[in-house]
């Protein structure tokens, strides 16, 4: 049984990450854990630089009051998260899916890679607590998450809408047969209109590589289409999402083609941005 993660962080996606994890515990028979990290490095920084400005001769009651405040955004942050998560547990348990809630301090990466197992599929959104404000750069924990974890991870779109038609970006690498082979073993596609996309020159061996993949697809009970395009892959793949009204698409993290640069420096971020569907990597 798949083990869902959801990552809250009290962003405008948060609604969105929940929706999302819903839709895999009931696609992969699975359950969801909700999960909200505190940065302590983050909590810390803004007393640190301050104190740091006072000088070795700081008077004794501005530096307790800087430790009570300190003190007092950590219990803020606590509070916070809490809400978040029981609003998430809320979203998660109306929908159906059965629903726990995690609260840690530290790193969101280091979190994650000790609560990881072969099981498990993390969720969160494209951008992260500053979206509204920063609404031309990708959330930093997406691409240290994608970077990081060894599970797939699935960036959740701003909103869910109900997903039945998925495009896969197939490049023949390691990282999209893991992809295909979960498809084969697992519910995620059954039902589903498929279509699997190559990107690059129509030879023998891609064309083979398509038809293994179609198999599997179909193996997991999808409706399997297979269309090879020229150019380049950030590009084509971002526009026939977009023109054909894809729902969520799937990406190999790290493969053998030009592809594997989609979790890698600034295509990341192209890729991502561009496309305003549900993204799953697999690694």
């Amino acid at each position: 049984m798949n083990h869902i993660i959801g990552c809250l962080d009290g962003s405008i996606y948060a609604a969105s990450v929940c929706d999302h994890a819903a839709w895999l515990a009931a696609r992969l028979g699975g359950d969801v854990s909700l999960l909200h990290v505190l940065d302590h490095h983050r909590e810390h920084a803004s007393v640190a630089n301050f104190s740091g400005a006072i000088g070795i001769d700081a008077n004794d009651a501005l530096m307790a009051e800087l430790i009570e405040s300190e003190a007092a955004q950590a219990r803020l942050g606590l509070a916070k998260g809490r809400a978040v998560l029981q609003e998430g547990a809320a979203r998660v348990r109306a929908a159906g899916a059965a629903v726990a809630t995690t609260q840690r301090h530290g790193s969101l990466v280091e979190t994650l890679t000790a609560l990881e197992t072969d099981e498990t599929i993390v969720v969160l959104g494209k951008r992260g607590e500053a979206a509204d404000f920063a609404t031309m750069h990708l959330g930093a924990n997406l691409e240290r998450v994608a970077r990081a974890s060894r599970c797939p991870v699935l960036a959740a779109a701003r909103g869910f809408r109900p997903i039945e038609r998925v495009i896969i970006a197939h490049d023949g690498g390691a990282s999209i047969r893991k992809a295909m082979a979960f498809a084969a073993r697992s519910s995620l596609l059954r039902g589903m209109d498929v279509q699997i996309l190559a990107v690059g020159t129509a030879d023998a061996a891609r064309h083979a590589q398509l038809e293994q993949a179609r198999a599997q697809a179909e193996a997991g009970g999808a409706r399997v289409s297979t269309r090879i395009e020229a150019g380049e892959p950030e590009i084509v793949i971002a526009r026939l999402a977009e023109s054909e009204k894809f729902d969520l698409l799937v990406i190999g993290a790290y493969g053998h083609s030009r592809i594997r640069s989609l979790v890698i420096g600034s295509t990341t971020t192209a890729m991502l941005r561009s496309c305003r569907i549900p993204v799953l990597m697999f690694r």
